[in-house]
């Protein structure tokens, strides 16, 4: 299993300073089924940490993970600027999942997708 992150995610993620060693965290939580809601889809949502406050008022992010495939962060918000994702955001964020499970990673390493390391 390999962890990547869409570009528009690695760039929000550089934004606020968000390290893949906190992603990395955020997979193994989610492995082991902490997570914060199932979206259906293969989607799942998950509170990270920022800076010292903690999890509880920090960032959002949104994971698209099947068992036996590899991992992308699809989607991240401040809690405190956004309280969630709308309907028509899920529901696109559900064919991305979708396109980016069935995708050849080949192709689009290092022009879509950044392998999280």
């Amino acid at each position: 299993m390999r962890i990547f992150k869409t570009k528009l995610f690695a760039q929000w993620a550089k934004r606020l300073k968000l390290t893949d060693v906190v992603l990395k965290k955020s997979v193994d939580e989610l492995l082991r089924g902490q997570y914060e809601a199932n979206l259906g889809g293969y989607l799942y949502k998950k509170r990270v940490p920022i800076d010292s406050r903690g999890k509880k008022g920090a960032l959002r992010i949104i994971i698209a993970f099947k068992k036996g495939q590899d991992v992308f962060f699809v989607y991240g918000f401040r809690k405190s600027v956004k309280a969630n994702i709308s309907f028509k955001e899920l529901e696109l964020l559900k064919e991305l999942a979708s396109d980016l499970f069935s995708l050849d990673r080949k192709l689009l390493k290092g022009k879509t997708l950044i392998e999280v390391l």
